[in-house]
């Protein structure tokens, strides 16, 4: 993947996320051929980006806050 480049760890996380990280693994516990316990991990780490542009949820919020006062009034 990299070759023989060295890599930061946070160049390596950054990249990671960047692209999805899929973690997936099953543990079973058994005693005498009887499965006693199973425990299941499925995980998807990736990094998000804002869908909404800075300060429309503050915006959305102080309109509702106006409704509710106006409406109380």
């Amino acid at each position: 993947m990299f070759g023989d480049e060295e890599v930061a760890l946070v160049d390596l996380l950054d990249r990671l996320l960047a692209g999805g990280v899929v973690l997936a693994g099953d543990l079973t516990i058994s005693l005498a051929g009887v499965d006693l316990v199973r425990i299941s991990l499925r995980a998807l780490i990736t990094s998000i980006s804002p869908v909404e542009r800075p300060g429309t949820l503050a915006a959305r919020a102080e309109r509702a806050d106006r409704e509710l006062e106006a409406g109380d009034g």
